[in-house]
């Protein structure tokens, strides 16, 4: 009987563990999507030398970011058309090297520019868009080295 007794509360203490796990997991992976126009941190402020101070020449710069998956390395070109400081268009270009990037690349670029267009360069901070997360860091690689191209 003590076998018997015993078995459901292995169960219950099991399940319990899975469960914490799962939603510790689940809240270290979920970010806030940034709003339009809305401000970085300090955390993603741009280093001295890398035009931290936001004085950036007017122009268009191109380059391509690289980032993690599960799968490898990955990359994607961004192109960002600078005004006054401030995002005035935004392209990029997808460089999937199997389906899901594809899938993943297409679905950020689709949604990039309306979150970012208008936005000081110095205050960009994407992590999250149209369900992709893990390109946020392919693009904010090639921001940082436009950052630096870009900074008078």
């Amino acid at each position: 009987m003590t076998d018997a007794v015993k078995k459901p509360y292995q169960r219950w203490a099991l399940t319990g563990l899975a469960a914490v796990s799962l939603m510790g997991s689940a809240a270290c992976a979920a970010s806030p999507t940034p709003s339009p126009g809305g401000g970085g941190d300090a955390a993603n402020a741009a280093e001295p030398g890398a035009g931290g101070s936001g004085s950036y020449a007017d122009g268009t710069y191109s380059a391509t970011g690289s980032y993690q998956t599960p799968g490898g390395e990955e990359s994607i070109g961004v192109t960002v058309t600078l005004e006054a400081g401030s995002v005035a268009d935004v392209q990029t270009e997808p460089m999937p090297s199997n389906a899901t990037t594809e899938q993943y690349q297409g679905k950020f670029s689709s949604g990039i520019k309306e979150q970012i267009v208008g936005t000081p360069l110095d205050e960009l901070s994407v992590d999250k868009v149209s369900g992709s997360s893990l390109t946020s860091g392919g693009f904010s690689d090639a921001i940082e080295q436009i950052k630096g191209e870009a900074a008078q």
